[in-house]
């Protein structure tokens, strides 16, 4: 597939990040799809694109179904990242699917750049365990990578396990060109392309022996990469204030319930004077 133009990727990022947002108001895809169809700029091919999203959608119930028929406007990866979200027994919050595709898009519509999308692609994969051998099929088939990123994609596939991901990168940045020329001449020519910029080989070079994740969180820090959405933990999660009312209301009714059942009622909290009972008659 041709690499799309900057409007395309602009309404997509606007498309994935209010099917996000309106997923969380609970109104049903099909209607998101037909309200966002009448939002999009009627100059770019997404409209069609969300006619066929929601043919499938109503037809197999999949919105992943649709973005890999249209192979020639959703990229491998964007149809990989939801068919994962889609799949009945996975984990993988379809929200954070979303998210993910809206960042990815409106990383392309700046200035995206084929080692900060890899990287990008990569995180998402190793940080939501959407499966290696998949996910690095559908980076390498990705219309911003060459040739020599294809091959090199399809080595790294094969490497990893074997070979340190901060290796990986390192040993084709341009940093080790510069490194092997200093104790190997300055005629040393590297025999594999050079895919990495030389701020990337040095990063890469200075979190070898770590965990990736601090490799992924130095490069968004230095280079600006985009950062991985991730699922909120319990403490930032919060209800509504109307439906924590509500809960407070069941608990200590069932609190009353559970008291009655053991003969140990006691309504005096309920009292703004509660009165005083005593044997003795006046």
């Amino acid at each position: 597939m041709p690499l799309l133009d900057r409007e395309e990727y602009i309404e997509q990022a606007y498309f994935f990040r209010t099917f996000h947002e309106r997923l969380d108001e609970n109104l049903p895809s099909q209607e998101i799809l037909a309200s966002i169809r009448e939002e999009i700029l009627t100059t770019t091919k997404l409209p069609l694109a969300l006619d066929v999203l929601r043919d499938e959608l109503m037809h197999k119930g999949r919105i992943c179904e649709g973005m890999a028929h249209l192979s020639h406007y959703f990229a491998p990866f964007q149809a990989f990242v939801m068919s994962q979200a889609e799949e009945d027994r996975s984990k993988f919050d379809q929200r954070i699917a979303f998210q993910i595709l809206e960042r990815e898009a409106r990383y392309r519509a700046e200035t995206a750049s084929p080692a900060g999308l890899f990287v990008f692609q990569f995180e998402c994969i190793a940080r939501n365990r959407l499966g290696y051998r998949e996910g690095m099929d559908a980076i390498g088939a990705d219309p911003m990578y060459d040739a020599d990123w294809r091959e090199w994609i399809a080595k790294a596939r094969s490497q990893l396990g074997v070979v340190e991901f901060a290796d990986l990168i390192f040993f084709r940045s341009e940093a080790y060109v510069e490194e092997r020329r200093r104790t190997a001449g300055p005629d040393y020519v590297s025999s594999a392309p050079t895919l990495f910029g030389r701020q990337e080989g040095r990063i890469a070079r200075a979190n070898r022996g770590k965990d990736p994740l601090y490799l992924f969180a130095a490069l968004q820090r230095q280079l600006g990469y985009p950062a991985i959405p991730r699922a909120k933990s319990a403490r930032e999660l919060q209800l509504p204030p109307l439906l924590e009312q509500r809960f407070q209301r069941l608990e200590k009714r069932m609190q009353l319930l559970e008291g009655e059942s053991q003969g140990k009622l006691d309504l005096s909290e309920f009292y703004v004077n509660p009165p005083k009972f005593t044997d003795e008659v006046e």
